[in-house]
Order: structure tokens, then sequence, then C-alpha cells
């Protein structure tokens, strides 16, 4: 694929989990990718965890599954609790294989395997401590003016991807609004180490005084996120110690900390994820909740799906707004699907209103048939 009077056909704005799948996507088509990053390093907080099967077999299809898998804990099984009674579980071993699992890994680590594996393929794919500052949609290129180091330097490009995260400034250059809302939902979750018998399984407590969620990570470490009821601007481990041992009676006392963290919620979808030869993806482009760990895992999915379409513009460049069109037609499709199913996994965990309906809910997705369908949907099958 050659380029006219640019210096590179794609620039990646942001080099999160999302625009470094995408570059690592486009590098391996041909293209000629260029990444800029603000951040001068990986954020070293451990944040999004769960990898969905749907984004593992996108892993597969470009051959960079492996070291996930030798980094993550495989999870198969969620318990489920009332209260903290256990009520039965959810298997993915059923599910469709290889991948027939949630693979859980810390955001940073995910982060470090996607970057050794763009600069693997191109190794000045990716500028780090370079912060774009300004943007010319021309319409024939895009030119970005951005700070190296004491520099101010300019770039052209034929088409420019925003995954500069919620906050996009990008997306606000476009001109392009968000529609969506914040939810009276809070929470506080750390990572501590290992000292329930779960071993790898995850176990989601449905309490009448609010959810707990637990999961396992590498290195014998467990993730607990608990409903509050409002939101905590320093959260200290005897927070979420206390929210654990007054609604579950377990314990954390003497384990090792080595996150603590406090976060709304909101849902935003942009009102339209293209401007001529500007589009965006990942988190700029839509926000979920992060109940289900299923926000990351969307925008993958819309990154693989905009490679195609980028793929496409460039053999085809007299039409490419209208493939352009068609990738944020379905992703914002898409991503209203997957923010459905995020607002129900809230609804679980908020305080019971109706004593008897959750928990009657709860067992017959663990107890009857159905838990493959509910198993299936977890996974983020049927997108």
């Amino acid at each position: 694929m050659s380029s006219t009077s640019t210096d590179h056909q794609v620039i990646i704005c942001g080099a999160g989990p999302i625009g470094l799948y995408l570059a690592i996507r486009m590098v391996r088509a041909g293209v000629d990718v260029c990444v800029l990053e603000k951040k001068k390093s990986i954020d070293p907080h451990s944040k999004s965890l769960g990898i969905h099967p749907v984004s593992l077999e996108l892993f597969d299809e470009i051959g960079i599954t492996k070291p996930f898998l030798e980094r993550g804990v495989k999870i198969q099984t969620g318990a489920a609790f009332i209260d903290d009674r256990h009520i039965g579980e959810i298997s993915f071993e059923k599910c469709k294989p290889p991948h027939n699992y949630i693979l859980a890994l810390p955001q940073n680590v995910t982060e470090a395997i996607l970057e050794s594996e763009l600069r693997t393929l191109a190794p000045d794919a990716l500028l780090r401590d370079a912060e774009v500052k300004e943007i010319q949609n021309n319409g024939d290129n895009v030119t970005i003016t951005f700070n190296a180091e004491t520099d101010q330097k300019q770039l052209n490009t034929l088409f420019l991807i925003g995954c500069d995260g919620k906050n996009s400034f990008v997306r606000e250059k476009c001109g392009i609004k968000n529609s969506g809302k914040e939810y009276p939902d809070t929470y506080t979750m750390g990572d501590f180490s290992d000292n329930t018998d779960l071993n790898q399984k995850a176990g989601v407590y449905l309490h009448k005084e609010g959810l707990i969620e637990s999961f396992p990570l590498p290195d014998g470490i467990r993730r607990w996120v608990a409903k509050t009821d409002h939101y905590q601007n320093k959260p200290g481990r005897e927070i979420l110690e206390k929210l654990v041992k007054d609604r579950l009676g377990h314990s954390l006392e003497g384990t090792s900390n080595f996150m603590l963290s406090s976060f709304g919620v909101q849902h935003y979808l942009a009102n339209t994820l293209t401007d001529k030869r500007i589009a965006l993806a990942g988190d700029a482009a839509h926000v979920v909740s992060p109940i289900g760990g299923q926000g990351m895992n969307l925008g993958w999915i819309g990154a693989d799906y905009l490679a195609d379409c980028l793929i496409d513009a460039l053999q085809d460049p007299v039409n490419y707004e209208m493939v352009l069109k068609n990738y944020s037609r379905r992703q914002r499709k898409t991503a209203k699907k997957v923010a459905k199913r995020a607002e129900l996994n809230m609804w679980f965990g908020r305080k019971r209103i109706i004593p008897l309906l959750k928990p009657l809910l709860i067992r017959l997705m663990v107890q009857t048939p159905i838990r493959r369908l509910f198993a299936n949907m977890f996974t983020m099958r049927g997108l």
C-alpha cells in the first residue's frame, strides 16, 4: 500500500490497549502506522482485568495470544452467592473452545505485552512523550501538531484514529458530542494477597446491601470490588476490608495490599465515530460500566472492525467516507448492546428493594439449564 504526500498512512493518538492492538493489526496488514502517546511510560495501575474469549480469538488471528496465556489466570467458573450463601456456579467450560474461560490479567501487563509485540514488528512505530496539540482535517489528509520533548513537530497522515480515552482530545477537536449519562452507582476496589479458598474461581456476592465481586489475579493476588453508598474520595484499605467483613464475614486482615481506588459509572456514546478522515475507537468512542469487564473488550472488537475498514479505505480511497461510516454505524450498535448488558450487571449489584426478586433470578441463572445462555452472555458472545 502506498501513501500520497503523507508521513504515515495511519496515525493513532493513544497507546492504551486499544491503540496498541489497532497498530499491530495495521502493521501486520502492511500499513505504515505511527502511534503518538503523551505518557512517558505505561501506567502501573492494574485497572481493567478481564480479557474475554472474543478478544482472545482476535489475538489468535494475529499471533499474539501466547504471552497473554503465559501471564494470565484462566477463570473457568464463577461462584454465585446470595449474601454469603453459595447457591451455585456458572461454568464457561462448555462455551466455544479453545478459549472457554475469561483471562484475568492486569491492564498494565496487557499494555506491556502489546507494546512489546508492536516494537518487535515496527520498532519506530510508537512515539512516547508525544502530546497532540492541534489537528487539521484537510480533506485529502490530516495534519497533527504535537509536542515531542522540547520541540513541536508536525506529521501528515491519510487517517487519524483517536484512541485517547474518555476525555478524548481528538473527539473534542472534531466537535463530536457524547450522548449518555452518569449513574448514581459507586464502587471501591483493591488488589490483595488471596486468602480465600476460591482458587481460580471468581466470586460474585449479591448482598442485600450491595455487590461484592472477587477475581483471581496472577501471583496469588485477588481483586475485590464492593458497591458503596457514595463515592470514596480517599479509599483506604480499611473501608474495603469493612465492607467485605460486614457483608461476607470474610477478613482481609493480614493480607498485603497492592492497589486501591474508587470509581463511579458512566455510559457515553459518541454521536458519530467518524469525521471525514478521522475515526474514534475505545473509550474515545464509547464508555460503559466496568462492572462485567466489557469496556476494554468492546474497544478491541471495534478496533478489529476499524482495522478492516481502514485497509479497505486505503485500497479504495474514493469511497473512504462510506467505509468509515459503516464502521461508525456497526460499532455504535454493538456499543449499545454492551451498555444494556452492563446496566443489567449493575442492577443486580444494587441494594435489594424487592427482597425476593434478585435471589430468584440468580437462582434461575445458576441452577437451571439457562445458565449456559448466561455463560455466553458474560463472555460477550452474541454481539
